[in-house]
């Protein structure tokens, strides 16, 4: 009895806890990974494990999540306009900055930055989202427009200010595109062929509403774990750090703030929210190694940290507020 009780209570706290769990065990597994000099013969091949799992955990969640979604709710919102040209102008002001102070010594903040706003939206928002009491199908159709744009802006924009030999705009545009769309276009596909082909399986899915949560829980953890070695072991300044820190904290406060100031006119405050708030953070790490100075990559990791501190804070008012409704 006492032992199903505990079960019960740590089961019940898992749940309630998911977020601040998968970050600090994230961080933790890594720290205590790097301090035990015997497990590092171990590193490449839990390297490939973490490589294979974790979109391999993002694919399936997408797809359990794209099953909740009608194809004809993904259609354009007024408020997908409004924060396309958000992210664009952002990005393009401090791109014009870099150029008008080419000899600035702290210019990786500014890549920072433009990293952090030009970033699309994670493909877990929807999840978040749904958890939120948002629009998962609205958010989905922001994520695919968003990607569009980035993988047209990026290429036009980023060498200007930051040239590299050898990266055409088609190759810079292949690059992003190959990157993003499978795990964001091919889960979609999936379940919308498993909707109209296999009902009674796409009912069957139906039940497990909180599956897909939970799964981006255990990936949230594990790109937790990426992000702690990146900046463990970055060679990066500490100062540049604690810069490209604040330079991403300040990028996430604004763009949430933005984006439900901005969903709040269309009734999406949430769903705007998360859509402009809540970042592909490996995107951003990838492009800042790939098109940008190498160091602006830490910025990537940094937002990781903070946009899920916020997310985390965010649920935790959705149940306590439900929790104090099931009490009245």
């Amino acid at each position: 009895m006492i032992m199903h009780r505990f079960f019960s209570d740590a089961v019940r706290f898992i749940k309630a806890w998911t977020l601040p769990i998968a970050i600090v065990s994230g961080a933790l597994l890594y720290i205590i990974y790097d301090n035990i000099p015997a497990l590092a013969v171990a590193g490449p091949v839990l390297e490939h494990i973490v490589g294979f799992l974790q979109p391999a955990l993002i694919f399936v969640m997408l797809f359990l999540s794209f099953c909740r979604i009608e194809p004809r709710e993904l259609r354009p919102r007024k408020w997908h306009a409004w924060l396309l040209l958000c992210q664009s102008a952002g990005f393009m002001l401090f791109a014009l900055i870099e150029i008008l102070l080419p000899d600035f010594s702290w210019k990786v903040l500014i890549e920072g930055a433009m990293l952090c706003l030009i970033c699309p939206t994670a493909t877990a928002a929807a999840v978040v989202t749904g958890k939120l009491g948002g629009d998962i199908s609205g958010i989905t159709a922001y994520t695919i427009l968003i990607n569009m744009v980035v993988s047209v802006l990026v290429p036009l924009v980023v060498p200007v200010v930051h040239p590299a030999e050898g990266i055409s705009f088609v190759t810079a545009s292949s690059l992003i595109l190959a990157k993003v769309f499978p795990m964001l276009i091919a889960p979609c596909l999936l379940a919308f062929l498993v909707r109209y082909l296999m009902p009674h399986f796409h009912i069957w899915l139906l039940r497990f509403t909180d599956a897909a949560f939970y799964l981006w829980g255990v990936s949230l953890m594990l790109a937790i774990l990426m992000t702690t070695r990146s900046i463990v072991h970055s060679t990066t300044p500490v100062v540049f750090q604690a810069g490209l820190a604040v330079v991403s904290l300040a990028c996430c406060a604004l763009q949430f703030w933005a984006g439900k100031k901005i969903g709040k006119r269309y009734g999406a405050t949430i769903t705007a929210g998360q859509a402009l708030g809540q970042k592909n953070t490996v995107v951003a790490i990838w492009m800042g190694y790939t098109f940008m100075t190498p160091v602006t990559s830490i910025a990537g990791g940094f937002y990781s940290i903070w946009h899920n501190i916020y997310n985390s804070w965010q649920l935790y008012k959705v149940r306590k507020t439900d929790s104090s409704g099931s009490h009245c």
